[in-house]
């Protein structure tokens, strides 16, 4: 069946959606990616749920996108004496190295690299932002501060530094093993957490060399600083509103959501927005209206995916919460001011190189001659097809890859249904002709039609977008 929305859907896949029939009624309602959080669940539990996703594709006779999510380094505090305890606006408090259980004066916070780095007068956010904790004074094991915004904290609680650069690894011993996993299981794309810097990315490249591209999840203000060069080293983006909505002041976050939405698509990189998009239903059956708002600003802002987290993998309507997202995208999908947007905010020609110049008049033409039902993409490593999808053309893309990883991957980039054909590029004779068999299978064309095909010539050499050819089925 051809798509029906651009905008793809990740669903978060826990104990709410871990069987194949549960995982089954996700692709049906409309998921076309899902996330393994490796947060939470073990090897076997993640093993079991891959194998079911690729059971699917073979059921379903369409690719499905996995993306492995990394932990990252999680700074917490230590135990407290009792359940919980109450912290007073104006009252100090402590964090130090000493593994004593903590009460209302201090805790422990076992985290050497928060003591080094910082400073009096920066912030210390815990719990969510919910506790906001003034530092007045610093040493090497204790950290001294006044109570900005009190409440309750307890155990393991979650530690935030909006003003601190931490010289940490974004990728722990933990993640270590985890990537490991995830490659010998063939995962698509792995989210890299707690990015920091430029190293951060690099540093994940190393280990995981071509077998699997990396997603940058933003959540740490220092990231922004050097937002550019990060999306660059990239191979794709997840704004993370959760830690980037408490590190950063939250009125921030939707200006930033747009800056990165923008930066991604002048980069050729597809961008996720997630974290509470339908929020309310992990215990509703409907969302609430500024949800529903939320997601379709995301979608009116261009963004190739947007994800789902606890609302699939732990609340009580996963299907609801996927068909509803769907629903969203659909009915924003199909507003005429939707492709006006996207038109507006497209690369300008004359800094285009000459693949963005092939991929930019594809989608002129797409516009301009009559009769066009779809852009055909012939990629052997992804290149041509994200090149293609960031134009944003009001027609479907059907990407033809004869690399089954590479078109799984493409499974998350804006407008884009990927399939598997190796035939089509042993001889450029085979090009018009599979183009067409394959526009025509999907849906996309009949006669009548015109079909655009984009690719790089010699077929097989990757990274180069250099032909644009139209033709007409007759």
């Amino acid at each position: 069946m051809p798509i029906d929305t651009h905008t793809k859907i990740l669903a978060t896949i826990g104990p709410s959606s871990a069987s194949k029939k549960q995982i089954a009624e996700l692709v049906d309602a409309g998921a076309d990616a899902f996330r393994i959080n490796f947060s939470h669940g073990t090897y076997k539990e993640h093993a079991e749920r891959i194998k079911y996703i690729r059971k699917l594709e073979k059921e379903k006779g369409r690719l499905i996108t996995i993306v492995a999510d990394l932990q990252g380094p999680k700074l917490r505090v230590g135990d407290f004496a009792q359940d919980k305890v109450l912290l007073k606006e104006g009252q100090k408090f402590v964090l130090d190295m000493k593994p004593d259980l903590g009460d209302e004066k201090r805790v422990c916070l076992p985290h050497k690299e928060i003591f080094a780095a910082v400073k009096a007068g920066e912030t210390l956010l815990v719990n969510d932002g919910y506790i906001e904790l003034k530092v007045v004074k610093c040493g090497k094991s204790s950290i001294e501060t006044t109570v900005k915004v009190g409440g309750y904290i307890s155990s393991h609680k979650g530690v935030n530094l909006p003003n601190t650069k931490l010289n940490i690894s974004a990728i722990t011993e933990k993640d270590k093993k985890d990537i490991k996993f995830a490659l010998e299981n063939n995962v698509d794309w792995i989210g890299l957490s707690f990015v920091q810097k430029l190293q951060d990315v690099k540093d994940l490249r190393k280990l995981v060399g071509d077998k699997a591209r990396i997603i940058s999840k933003l959540e740490k203000p220092s990231a922004i600083d050097d937002l550019e060069n990060i999306v660059k080293e990239s191979d794709g983006i997840m704004v993370a509103r959760g830690d980037l909505g408490v590190e950063c002041p939250i009125q921030v976050v939707p200006v930033l959501q747009k800056r990165i939405v923008k930066l991604c698509r002048m980069q050729a990189k597809p961008v996720i927005i997630a974290t509470q998009m339908l929020e309310s239903m992990i215990g509703n059956p409907t969302p609430t209206r500024a949800e529903v708002s939320d997601v379709a600003t995301a979608v009116y802002d261009g963004a190739d995916t947007v994800m789902l987290s606890a609302e699939t993998a732990a609340g009580k309507y996963p299907e609801a919460a996927v068909k509803m997202m769907h629903k969203i995208i659909s009915q924003v999908e199909n507003d005429p001011l939707f492709f006006e947007m996207m038109s507006a905010a497209r690369k300008h020609p004359f800094m285009a190189n000459e693949a963005d110049a092939i991929t930019f008049a594809a989608s002129e033409i797409s516009s301009a001659l009559k009769d066009v039902s779809a852009i055909v993409s012939y990629s052997s490593s992804g290149f041509t097809t994200f090149l293609t999808a960031s134009e944003r053309p009001a027609l479907p893309i059907l990407a033809l890859s004869p690399d089954i990883k590479v078109a799984r991957q493409l499974g998350i980039v804006w407008g884009v249904k990927p399939q598997v054909n190796k035939d089509s590029f042993k001889k450029f004779s085979n090009v018009e002709a599979c183009a067409i068999k394959h526009a025509k299978e999907a849906g996309f064309a009949k006669s009548g039609n015109h079909i655009i095909i984009t690719a790089g010539f010699p077929l097989n050499c990757k990274g180069r977008t250099n032909m644009l050819h139209t033709v007409y089925i007759p």
